[in-house]
């Protein structure tokens, strides 16, 4: 893999843990059972991209 690949996939990889924390604090906060269940949705395809990024490496 090229330097400027990797450095693609080290941005990703921030995206998506940038995208975890937000949708963990969101989780914390929420009360309606329709709106957590749409967030740990979104929260489980974002864990599931990062790892995809991770098997990259």
């Amino acid at each position: 893999m090229s330097p400027k690949e990797l450095l693609y996939i080290e941005d990703a990889l921030g995206h998506e843990k940038f995208m975890i924390q937000q949708c963990t604090q969101a989780l914390g906060a929420l009360t309606n059972p329709k709106l957590r269940d749409c967030v740990t949705r979104m929260k489980s395809a974002h864990q599931d991209l990062y790892n995809q990024f991770c098997q990259l490496l």
